[in-house]
């Protein structure tokens, strides 16, 4: 292994980088490539790869400018990628104390952090009950003192993680809950071993109990609404896991993406029943679940939801132009919302351009409705006269198209 030579190494000297982030993100991900390549062939070499890119990584990006949190995602998902490598490997239980001993110094010596999200997989990657007990017997009287009410300082180790991690692993599920009462806050980062040993020990019920008592003030409500959620549904509740933490537990970066998400989880549950439940969890925002109900071809709920708050004309105007065809009913009442919208003075910078945009896409779409666009025109003027005062944008650009 040691003969091998790795293209990435060159390249994750200690104070490699400079403070830009796009080149060490971009590194990261060529070391990955490089190590998952290997390890199509030669996984315990693949392992010791991953090992060596985990134990350079904080020293390299030391002076990098990490505030855009792109250089943090990018650490993240390259813990997630390299340590299913590092547990696969099938090595000798020698060989793997070794590795997790390198790993443990590259944690401690992890001073920004980069790399503190590896506690968190300690158990996984002790891959055995005894090794993980061993390491939580390592832990264990450290986190014990910083925890203990007599503790001097803040009260902070960098083995916590890895401590709860290792006993949840070997199985001492009870010492683990005895040992999270003596922490000092309820912590969800701590508390949420405590949910997965209660479950692990058939006490369903009281993880959920468990979970809902680490709420508080700044703590993850839709890490804690997913924990919960996942136990239900390993128990066949899906109605009570819909009912309770569906949306709470599936928000992603879009709203297409959350509902996506849900229906996904619930195939027992009709899209537009979905797709209502949402909409209802977003009172005055409703135009915003738009896009949504058109992706999954609810038409008719996508135009009731324009005109009950305000939408992005430009999303409206996009959805008039791609359905003009297909969906012309459909297309002429979002591109007309789209015009009511701008009048209305929504819209981010909108500029003549997005106005003239919105009315061809109105008129396109008029054509395949078999709406005259003399008919049309009249809408758009009804829709001028009554915009807000002084927002004149509209009747001047499109003036000399509504004389006609």
């Amino acid at each position: 292994m040691s003969a091998h030579k790795w293209q990435f190494t060159s390249r994750f000297r200690r104070h490699a980088f400079g403070w830009r982030s796009d080149t060490p993100v971009q590194r990261i991900r060529e070391a990955i490539t490089e190590i998952k390549q290997v390890a199509r062939k030669e996984p315990v070499l693949a392992a010791e790869g991953a090992i060596i890119l985990l134990e350079k990584l904080s020293p390299a990006l030391e002076q990098v400018d990490s505030s855009s949190g792109a250089l943090g995602s990018a650490v993240n998902k390259a813990i997630d990628a390299l340590v299913p490598i590092i547990v696969k490997a099938d090595v000798e239980p020698k060989l793997r104390q070794r590795w997790l001993e390198r790993l443990w110094q590259a944690l401690q010596d992890d001073e920004m952090p980069y790399i503190e999200l590896l506690g968190d997989h300690w158990g996984e990657l002790c891959v055995t009950p005894e090794l993980a007990s061993h390491w939580a017997d390592k832990f264990l009287p450290v986190v014990e003192s910083v925890w203990s009410p007599k503790a001097s300082g803040h009260g902070f180790f960098k083995g916590t993680s890895a401590c709860l991690a290792s006993m949840y692993a070997a199985g001492r599920h009870q010492e683990l809950l005895a040992l999270i009462d003596k922490a000092p806050f309820k912590w969800w980062h701590d508390r949420r071993w405590g949910v997965q040993a209660l479950a692990a020990m058939g006490r369903k019920a009281e993880a959920i109990r468990y979970a809902e008592e680490s709420r508080g003030l700044n703590e993850p409500g839709g890490q804690i609404a997913q924990a919960c959620e996942a136990i239900l549904l390993s128990s066949g509740l899906l109605d009570e896991a819909y009912r309770r933490y569906a949306v709470e537990a599936n928000q992603g970066t879009t709203n297409l993406a959350t509902f996506r998400a849900i229906a996904k989880k619930y195939p027992n549950k009709r899209s537009d029943e979905i797709l209502r439940d949402l909409i209802a969890s977003t009172p005055g925002a409703e135009g915003k679940w738009f896009a949504a109900a058109k992706d999954v071809g609810l038409f008719d709920v996508a135009i009731e939801l324009v005109t009950l708050s305000p939408t992005d004309p430009r999303t409206l105007t996009r959805a008039a132009r791609d359905y003009a065809e297909k969906q012309p009913e459909f297309a002429l009442a979002a591109g007309l919302a789209a015009l009511h919208w701008i009048s209305r003075g929504h819209g981010y910078e909108i500029t003549g351009g997005d106005v003239l945009d919105a009315y061809s896409a109105v008129t396109q779409a008029a054509v395949g409705a078999g709406v005259p666009v003399q008919r049309v025109n009249e809408q758009i003027r009804a829709i001028i006269a009554g915009a807000q005062p002084g927002n004149s944008l509209m009747s001047a650009i499109l003036a000399r198209h509504l004389s006609s």
